[in-house]
């Protein structure tokens, strides 16, 4: 007489213990990783933070000196040249930190691209997982989820350290809100592209089974992006433009971001700065009447837009973000549903 029996296939857990369970297991795999990242993000405030207080230690105590940097007098030279070099220097640093903070998408995409995903289906581990009574949804959200809450906190804390930084800058050095790397790094834009460089990472991973070139890959992407936005960001609210009559320069704050300048005529028409150029006095007033020109037109973008700038850059690659994710999404179900 036999015997039937039957098998009942493992049911799969809850859905909030098995992200749980995979947020657990991912942050035992990278634990190294982000106790790496923890101690450079901590030393990178250290020295935001040293620099600008010293900063500001250093501009107080020069403000209480008579000597200034308007008016150096040989009793001045070398307290004026050391609070220079000082403003310098701090100067110097905003715009590493900046940089860093810019580059710092394209690190996590190589990170969420290569070591997290791409090398457990290189090595089959993610196997490992999904007979644990994982679907591969939950296993790749939990791969999402846990560096997204890291990124949203650590980034967020690095950004506001790095603004309160500028704060302390000097008029002498200023660090301008439109410069590339300060721009970058300040605003909404950091946490944005973080999110952005995790979902490219993601997206590459599970596109290219092969570390390597996964890391490879995102990183290009991700530089991809931030190029291109960064190279029309000025096209992304509407320019003003101011028009004077004294020089090119009046009519536009010290801290607007100037795009374009040049000479107008009476009826409107714009002709290049250099009409006109270095000529003898006479004949330049002469070729600018034969010319009608009239005055200045500069194109520009006040302080004032730097919000309305961070907000639709913000959201532009915050919906490609969603975008990578939903492809993530769909290669995942079409490829191990």
């Amino acid at each position: 007489m036999s015997t039937i029996t039957t098998t009942t296939p493992p049911r799969s857990a809850p859905s909030g213990l098995a992200l749980r369970a995979g947020a657990r297991v991912l942050l035992r795999q990278h634990r190294a990783a982000l106790q790496i990242a923890g101690a450079l993000a901590l030393a990178g405030i250290v020295v935001l933070v040293g620099f600008a207080l010293r900063a500001a230690q250093v501009a107080e105590t020069f403000a209480a000196d008579p000597c200034s940097a308007a008016n150096v007098g040989l009793e001045c030279s070398q307290p004026v040249r050391n609070y220079l070099d000082s403003m310098s220097q701090f100067s110097t640093v905003l715009g590493y930190g900046g940089l860093a903070l810019i580059v710092l998408p394209g690190l996590i995409a190589a990170f969420v691209a290569g070591p997290m995903i791409a090398r457990e289906f290189e090595s089959g581990t993610y196997r490992v997982s999904w007979t644990q009574s994982v679907s591969p949804a939950h296993w790749f959200v939990a791969k999402l989820a846990v560096p997204a809450v890291v990124l949203l906190a650590g980034v967020s804390v690095l950004t506001g350290v790095y603004a309160w930084s500028r704060s302390q800058s000097s008029t002498e050095y200023p660090v301008n809100w439109y410069e590339r790397p300060v721009f970058g790094a300040l605003g909404t834009m950091p946490v944005a592209y973080a999110l952005l460089g995790l979902a490219l990472g993601a997206l590459t991973g599970l596109l290219i089974h092969r570390t390597v070139p996964a890391m490879a890959v995102a990183v290009l992407a991700t530089g991809a992006v931030a190029v291109t936005l960064t190279t029309v960001r000025s096209a992304l609210w509407p320019l003003r433009t101011a028009i004077n009559t004294a020089s090119a320069g009046n009519g536009v704050d010290a801290d607007s971001w100037v795009l374009g300048t040049g000479r107008i005529t009476a009826d409107g028409s714009r002709l290049p700065m250099e009409t006109c150029w270095q000529r003898p006095h006479a004949e330049e007033v002469r070729c600018l009447a034969d010319h009608h020109v009239t005055g200045f037109w500069v194109d520009h973008h006040p302080a004032s837009h730097f919000w309305p700038l961070q907000l639709v850059e913000t959201g532009i690659v915050l919906v490609l973000a969603a975008a990578a994710v939903a492809l993530a999404f769909r290669v995942l179900r079409r490829r191990h549903a």
